[in-house]
């Protein structure tokens, strides 16, 4: 994407939802009660988005919360302006995060705010020049609206599909769900993200998950990646419209670390965004995207992870060589 100055800054839309979370460890004392959600992409961007860009928040909280939690978004350096947060009628999102390992949860959702509907994507996309988008809760938008996104939106988008893959029980649980429509789904943005649950999820076996890959990148999707935790990513591009897809594995190099995974996705996610749209090529973006993600382990919440990044205990450079994408 092409430079930009702080005379003349670009805006990059962060469409998500907040949420409170509680955060439960096995053998933790307490629980860590934090802000959740898009509350870790907004820290990743706020640290690492290149100078020239402001973050425009596209996000729907709860009336029970609103006052706190519009303060706490408009707290981040790099808020462009606040007009794309707005105050829902339903109560917030809040989550119960239940680890019984490092790695594995339950997930338990009370609150519902609602997406945005194709009218209101309307209003707010012509007042932005690139576009991150986190199905946090999976309802951010419905098919619809992706693929107004896919037609009338020219600029550069993100998404990490991520709980479009899981549905909600009764009782409040997420549940893994086979995404319908998923390479409709992916063929709407310039590059998505799943981790390595979700693409299992993607279409299905894995010959129908290749011809799904196929079918996205045919469309508007530029660049598939998997994120595989220590395992690192798998990046998918087509070579050309209609030529053979090309599969990379990039590795961490740091290797695994112990810590707090939630919010990990996220952080990798946004901060490979930013990559793209300052122009980085894609490998210095993951090498920068998987310290990030890695950093985060070391602390549990959004504003952990936030103050992680203002004191010094971990630092992650903005700079790197600029290519194409």
């Amino acid at each position: 994407m092409s430079e930009t100055t702080t005379d003349n800054p670009q805006r990059l839309g962060v469409l998500g939802t907040l949420v409170l979370d509680t955060i439960r460890h096995p053998g933790a004392r307490r629980p860590v009660r934090a802000w959740g959600g898009i509350a870790y992409a907004l820290t990743a961007l706020d640290a690492v988005l290149s100078p020239g860009w402001t973050l425009v928040p596209v996000v729907k909280i709860g009336r029970d919360i609103f006052g706190e939690a519009a303060a706490y978004v408009r707290s981040f350096g790099r808020i462009g302006d606040m007009a794309c947060v707005r105050c829902a009628g339903e109560a917030n999102n809040r989550v119960e995060l239940v680890y019984s390992t490092e790695s594995e949860r339950v997930e338990v959702l009370t609150g519902g705010v609602p997406g945005w509907s194709v009218e209101e994507l309307r209003e707010i996309l012509p007042g932005l020049d690139a576009l991150y988008v986190n199905f946090v809760a999976g309802w951010e938008l419905d098919l619809a609206g992706a693929r107004h996104v896919r037609d009338a939106f020219p600029g550069f988008c993100y998404a990490d599909l991520h709980s479009l893959f899981l549905d909600v029980a009764d009782d409040g649980r997420r549940r893994p769900r086979r995404l319908p429509h998923g390479d409709g789904w992916a063929g709407c943005f310039d590059a998505v993200q799943m981790n390595g649950d979700e693409f299992a999820l993607f279409a299905g076996g894995a010959a129908d998950r290749r011809g799904a890959v196929e079918a996205a990148l045919a469309e508007r999707a530029a660049v598939i990646v998997v994120t595989r935790g220590a395992a690192g990513v798998e990046l998918m591009t087509a070579r050309g419209r209609d030529g053979p897809v090309v599969r990379r594995r990039v590795p961490v190099a740091e290797g695994p670390a112990p810590g707090d995974p939630t919010g990990c996705g996220d952080i990798w996610g946004a901060t490979f965004c930013a990559g793209l749209v300052a122009g980085t090529g894609t490998g210095p973006a993951i090498e920068r995207a998987n310290r990030m993600a890695r950093g985060k382990l070391g602390s549990s919440g959004a504003e952990a992870f936030r103050a992680s990044l203002s004191d010094g205990r971990f630092r992650c450079s903005v700079s790197g060589p600029r290519s194409g994408m």
